[in-house]
Parts: structure tokens; sequence; C-alpha cells
């Protein structure tokens, strides 16, 4: 259990936060006019989802918004990362706004702001509607445009009553996972198709910021959330292994930092994947209206990857499949071998290394020193009990917390300009593909009753937003 001193303290301008994703969280699959996404169908699919679960309720955030936001004041929330569902907005994914989900994420919005909570909107959290799948997903041209007119829809209604607009959350995600490996939705296994899904999502990206700022004005605090990834070689001293993690690196990374941020894409990504495509789906101007200026870089940051060079006869020990480092993901590396890491480890596998998030922010930051980060995602899943005295002792979660946040601290100390913290997540939610089965909630969601119950790091947390100052892991048994 990680046990630091609490003299790590942090400015009155650091905004503290929470974040959640539609689909994850809202249930009301089906109510108001709201049309399938792509987890729709794929949570419905045999086989897909552990225990065979789906958004259909998830933690009905649809139907208790007022007291989920009551209890965001009550934890001291300065702001509230939420994502909008495109279904609920355009059950096809294009033609007219479904006025139901537009009143809903108004409210919403209204609400916040009525209790001093900055809405942060994501505007796809990966729920594309499933016509639009229908119609070739993110592979195809189309989609883009169609994010596009969706986007502007948005920015008509709530205008400036959203304080920053984040056009995407983890595209490689969207991109990788849904077309390549195919463990997430719609769960397609093309590694071509997945290029051709980073290009038209980085295209949505810049033709929806484009949008924004053209509806609402240059005062729009306009967003992208990526999860960039902290890629150690197996052998420093080998330089294939170097050569791998230069290979990951720029399907990982420079595949979106570089469209969105420099308006080019790195050659050396063009020439590792030359043999699944020609990139010919990049059309001239994509690139300028890719790279829209943006007010500051979203970062998730949840563990780091190991990778080698593979050799003939050489022992694997690979990491678990749904794994962001699984190597079913990654078009055109066969060749390289991703290797489970030293542990600890949180409920989903993943290595606990608080360090990786303060190399990855001061990286980011030597590239780009000019674009201010916020850490939009970062928090772990373990098996959450509740005791005899109704609480949920989550120490490792807290352990985890107290590790991350200080070093985000240590990369502030280090002349990084992040600006903020979103946990992930304020409750319990649907995990994607592992279902109801991981925790990563600071607020625990009773699944049969609904009901909310406030964990010790959700205390933790709130101790920690009211002092600024990062209160130790024993504390927080202590904190009510």
């Amino acid at each position: 259990m990680t046990s630091l001193p609490t003299s790590r303290t942090f400015p009155d301008d650091f905004l503290w936060g929470a974040a959640t994703a539609s689909y994850q969280i809202e249930g009301g699959a089906t109510e108001g006019g709201r049309g399938p996404s792509i987890w729709d169908t794929f949570s419905h699919t045999p086989g897909k989802t552990l225990n065979g679960d789906t958004g259909d309720v998830a933690a009905d955030h649809l139907h208790r918004m007022v007291d989920d936001v009551a209890m965001m004041k009550d934890l001291g929330l300065q702001a509230y990362r939420f994502s909008i569902a495109w279904p609920r907005i355009q059950p096809t994914g294009s033609g007219a706004a479904n006025r139901a989900g537009l009143d809903f994420y108004s409210r919403l919005v209204d609400e916040l702001r009525s209790h001093d909570i900055k809405p942060v909107a994501t505007l796809y959290h990966w729920d594309l509607p499933q016509a639009l799948e229908d119609a070739g997903g993110w592979p195809v041209r189309d989609t883009a445009l169609r994010f596009e007119d969706y986007a502007r829809l948005l920015a008509t209604e709530l205008g400036d009553r959203v304080d920053t607009w984040t056009t995407l959350n983890e595209p490689w995600c969207s991109a990788y996972l849904g077309y390549g490996s195919g463990v997430h939705a719609p769960g397609r296994t093309d590694g071509a198709d997945a290029l051709a899904a980073v290009h038209h999502l980085n295209l949505a990206h810049g033709l929806a910021g484009r949008a924004i700022r053209e509806v609402v004005g240059d005062h729009a605090q306009l967003s992208v959330t990526l999860n960039l990834h902290v890629i150690r070689p197996d052998d420093p001293q080998r330089p294939e292994d170097l050569d791998a993690v230069r290979q990951i690196d720029a399907l990982a990374n420079r595949a979106f930092l570089e469209p969105m941020l420099d308006g080019r894409y790195p050659a050396d990504l063009l020439q590792d994947t030359a043999a699944l495509t020609d990139w010919s789906f990049v059309q001239d101007g994509d690139l300028e209206t890719i790279a829209v200026p943006i007010d500051v870089l979203g970062i998730n940051y949840y563990s780091t990857t190991r990778v080698r060079r593979h050799t003939e006869g050489g022992a694997v020990e690979r990491a678990d499949g749904h794994a962001p480092s699984a190597a079913s993901a990654w078009p055109a590396a066969d060749d390289v071998d991703f290797l489970r890491q030293p542990g600890p480890y949180t409920a989903m596998g993943w290595n606990i290394d608080p360090t990786g998030m303060t190399e990855l922010l001061t990286s980011v930051s030597a590239t780009y020193p000019h674009i201010p980060l916020m850490v939009t995602e970062n928090g772990a899943a373990f098996v959450d009990e509740v005791s005899a005295d109704g609480r949920v002792h989550d120490d490792l979660r807290v352990s985890y917390l107290v590790g991350h946040i200080d070093a985000v601290g240590q990369a502030r100390e280090a002349g990084v300009d992040v600006r903020g913290y979103f946990v992930w997540s304020l409750m319990d939610n649907f995990e994607w593909a592992y279902g109801y089965d991981r925790r990563f909630g600071i607020v625990r969601i009773d699944y049969e009753t609904l009901e909310r119950t406030w964990k010790d790091s959700a205390y933790w947390y709130r101790e920690l937003v009211r002092t600024r100052r990062l209160p130790s892991v024993e504390s927080a048994r202590d904190l009510s």
C-alpha cells in the first residue's frame, strides 16, 4: 500500500473533477427516442461481454441525473466530464435532432451549472449509431461528415453553457479495439479497416472542432482526449526492441498526435503499414482540417506497455487480449511481442506504475510545450466489498490514486502545464466487454437496487478537493 507524505499541494486554479461515459451509466437504452448504438448490438450478441451484460439499465443515470449531480456537489467536484450519446441525439446518426435527447443533456448542463460544476462534454465515447456502422462505420469517410453535423447540432443547442467541448475519447480504442482486435464494438477484425478508422476519427475531430468554433465562437474551449501509451523496451540495449517501441509509438501515439497537432502523418507509420493500406483515403485538405487548434489536450493514463521485437523460439508472456497492449490490436505489428509487466496489478490485470504518469506528461509537454494538458481519466478497478459497517474500504484504490496524483504533482514540479485531474470513474458502471464485473467507481452501485454508496475513496477524494493537499491512504477510513 502506498503511503506518501501529505505535503503535496495543488494551487487554487487546479481543476478537480470526475468522469463517466453515456453508455456506461445512463441506461434507458430504448427510451426517449434513442436509437441503437454499436454497443447495444455488441453487448446483446452472445459471447461478446462477460456474463452477457448490457448497458440497458447500467447505473440508471438517465432517471437519477438530478440526484447524481447533487452527489457531485457533495463530493466537491469542480467539473464533471460526461459524454453525449450520439444515438440519443440522432437515432440513426443523421437527420433532425431528437428533442427528448437534446432536452436531457440541456437539463444536465443546467443542473451542473446551478451547482457551480463545470460541464465538460465529450461528443463521442464509442457509442456510434448502429445505422452508421451498417453503412460502413468509422472506416468510411461519410461517418466523419455525419459527426460534423452532429457536433453542429449540439453546439447550437448547448452553446457556451458547456465549459469544454471534447470531440473524441480515446480514438485508439475505437479504431484498434473496434476494428482491429474486435474485442470492442463493432467487433470487426481487419487491420486495413482499423487504419482507415484512425484517419476518419482524426478527420471527425477536425470537422467537429471547426463546427463548434463556427457556432460558439473563438471563446469555445476545445479539446480531445487521447489514451497515449507509455511504451518501454524489454531490453533497452537491444536495437530491435527500441525499434519495436518506435513502431508501436507511431501506431499508438503519433498516429493521432501528429495529424491533430502538426498536420501530418508520421512517415514511419505510413511505411510500416504499407502492406495493409496505401492511405489513399487521406484526401487533399484533410490534414489541414484535422489540425484544428485546441485549447487543452486531454490525457488518459492507466498503465504502461512493454514490447520487444519477436524472435523465433523465444518464450512470450503476452498481455491479456483486452489490455491496451494486446498484440491483436496493432495492425502490421505481428513481429512485436507485448509482454506482461511486473506487478502489482489492478483487477483489469493492468500493471500499477505511477512513474508512467509523470513520464507521459513530461514527454508530451516536451514535444508540445505550448499546449496545456488535462488528466481526463485515471483510476483503477479492484474487487470491492461492503464491510459489516456498511462502508467500502477500498484501500487499494486510494493507494492507486495517491500514487498517481502525486505523479501529476511531480510533473507539475518539472514544469509541465497540467491544469486538472478527473478521476475515473465517478461511479461503478458497465465496463465494456467486462460487463459489471469490474468496478472503477469511487461511488459503489448496487446493481440490484441501484443504490449509490460512497467508498472510502470518495471521502478521500472530497478531502483532497477541499484541502488541495494530498491526504494519506490511512486517513481515508476516518473520513466521513
